[in-house]
């Protein structure tokens, strides 16, 4: 008798008893309908494709797109429902570059003469049909040895390049639907009749690849372009070209040779530049309230105080201010029903008096600014007392400066505002991705361990919480920005590879963070680990995070 605890998306848990292998795909047949459809699942903190048999008594927890494993199962079995969709109609020869995030989907490029939305229109209805047909994705693992002589075989010398270049990558799922085949490092999901929800988009010179948001999993989300992100996205491909570094096997051949140190200098360079001609157009804009908003572990701070100094070569002398110091006292801010105060919101800023004190510096008169006190959870005036001239601007930073109810009582007239984010195109290979969102969890892992002795099992635990105060008060404004700062360093995963891992692999079976910390355990596989920190400035952004920084405390 196999004895199965399950937890089911809706909340609910239920014991059943078999009396011999069963799949949870069979499961959840006999489960009462989930509100949205299970794509994916854990037994005992292990991921495993839903299709496979259990045999053993066991937890099994199954997930929806709600779930971020689940949502990246689904999000790259659709990308390789489109790859075959597009080599059927093209031909196997033709070159598909998977890109990046960008407008509730994935920006992709056919590499052909043209694309119209005709073409569009031809790829989905393909992607239909094969989804209409219930086809097999199947599944099987390769130890090392044996991917590499498949790549050998098959003549893949993008898989082969990657194999080569990273000695930590033990073994990779081999995926095919149909004629298409491609490498996994998670899970797919066992047939296309999935993948029924997506939307294929021409857009500029690409195409774009849409699919539910995992806050809303039963429905396409509403187009909304974004071109700040989109020409951030295209300027670091530049960037990129220029370094010669494209996919994680260019970083790890150059880390593993030790030709990296012209690298990080270059891309810490890019940097440098790119700062001071965003500090010139605010000096050519004349606007005196520089207002810096991104994502966590975006490098705020860092970013914040280089472009001081940037603005001061050019002869301004900013006020750095920061919007936690204008927090409402913690007494002021309701609860919830749990007890708990959201500090993520607006309403736990004091705008009125942020607008005021904003708008009488611009005046020129003193002003009393507050220090908020986050042990007693009060503000603390009297310490900085200050004004400005007629000629100094403002730069402030905080996660709702871009929101325009931050700074209702203050006239556009003054306002410039800058968003920042690490958006990195250095993708596995030309089919997979990393996700911002990805890259971001690593950072915020170093830096919480270094800075508070949190463990990875606790900054994984709060991740949710803290991505869905970014989807509440800071993605829906980045269109609102004047200037756009991307914040990844080209060499930065195999700079915090070295931090995370032993952090990750802390985390044992047992606790419920531990599918998540596989996940990540197996990206870093891909990347070589950089030891040698030396040649990495005292003002990089990505010391904020690995320590060493002359910018952060």
């Amino acid at each position: 008798m196999i004895r199965i605890k399950v937890n089911a998306p809706d909340g609910n848990t239920y014991v059943k008893e078999y009396d011999s292998p069963v799949t949870p795909e069979q499961i959840v047949s006999e489960l009462p309908r989930q509100e949205y459809d299970i794509v994916s699942c854990c037994v005992d903190h292990v991921h495993m494709r839903i299709s496979t048999p259990i045999d053993h008594d066991c937890v099994l927890d199954l997930f929806d797109m709600r779930n971020a494993y689940a949502n990246l199962v689904y999000q790259n079995s659709m990308i390789l429902l489109y790859l075959r969709a597009v080599h059927d109609i093209y031909g196997y020869n033709t070159r598909v570059s998977i890109r990046n995030s960008l407008s509730r989907g994935i920006f992709t490029r056919i590499h052909v003469a043209h694309i119209s939305d005709e073409d569009c229109v031809r790829i989905e209805k393909k992607m239909r049909e094969l989804v209409e047909e219930d086809a097999p994705i199947e599944e099987k693992y390769l130890k090392r040895d044996e991917a590499i002589s498949l790549f050998r075989e098959k003549n893949n010398t993008e898989g082969l390049r990657l194999f080569e270049s990273a000695p930590d990558l033990k073994d990779i799922l081999w995926c095919s639907l149909g004629k298409e085949e491609d490498i996994f490092s998670m899970h797919s999901v066992p047939s296309c009749r999935y993948l029924k929800r997506f939307e294929i988009r021409r857009y500029r010179n690409g195409v774009l690849v849409r699919f539910p948001h995992h806050r809303n999993p039963s429905q396409i989300p509403e187009y909304k372009e974004q071109r700040i992100l989109y020409d951030a996205f295209s300027e670091e491909i530049q960037w990129e070209t220029l370094m010669g570094i494209n996919y994680a096997s260019d970083l790890n051949r150059r880390i593993n040779s030790g030709d990296y140190r012209d690298l990080i200098l270059l891309s810490e360079a890019l940097h440098e530049k790119k700062i001071a001609q965003i500090a010139e157009k605010i000096h050519a804009s004349g606007k005196r309230i520089i207002l810096i908003a991104g994502p966590s572990s975006s490098g705020k701070t860092s970013f914040a105080r280089r472009l001081c100094i940037q603005l001061r070569v050019i002869g301004l002398h900013p006020l750095y201010l920061g919007t936690d110091d204008y927090f409402r006292n913690r007494e002021e801010i309701e609860p919830d029903a749990f007890g708990n105060r959201d500090f993520e919101s607006l309403s736990a800023v004091d705008v009125d008096l942020f607008a005021q004190q904003m708008n009488d510096l611009l005046e020129g008169k003193k002003v009393d600014i507050p220090e908020f006190d986050f042990i007693d959870g009060v503000k603390v005036f009297g310490k900085r007392i200050t004004s400005i001239r007629s000629d100094q601007p403002i730069v402030i930073e905080g996660i709702h400066g871009l929101n325009p109810d931050m700074t209702r009582g203050i006239s556009d007239d003054d306002k410039f505002r800058i968003y920042i984010s690490p958006l990195t195109q250095l993708n596995i290979d030309s089919h997979h991705r990393i996700p911002t969102t990805d890259a971001r969890l690593f950072r915020r892992l170093v830096r919480d361990y270094r800075t508070r002795g949190k463990s990875a099992a606790v900054t994984i635990r709060d991740w949710p919480s803290v991505r869905a105060g970014e989807d509440n008060n800071i993605f829906p404004y980045n269109e609102e920005a004047d200037a756009f700062f991307n914040s990844h360093c080209l060499y930065e995963f195999a700079a915090l590879k070295k931090y995370a891992q032993p952090l990750l692999e802390e985390i044992t079976q047992e606790m419920p963070e531990y599918p998540q910390a596989q996940r990540f355990l197996k990206m870093l596989e891909f990347f070589a680990a950089l030891d040698d920190e030396s040649a990495i400035s005292s003002n990089s952004i990505i010391r904020e995070f690995i320590g060493g920084s002359v910018l952060v405390s």
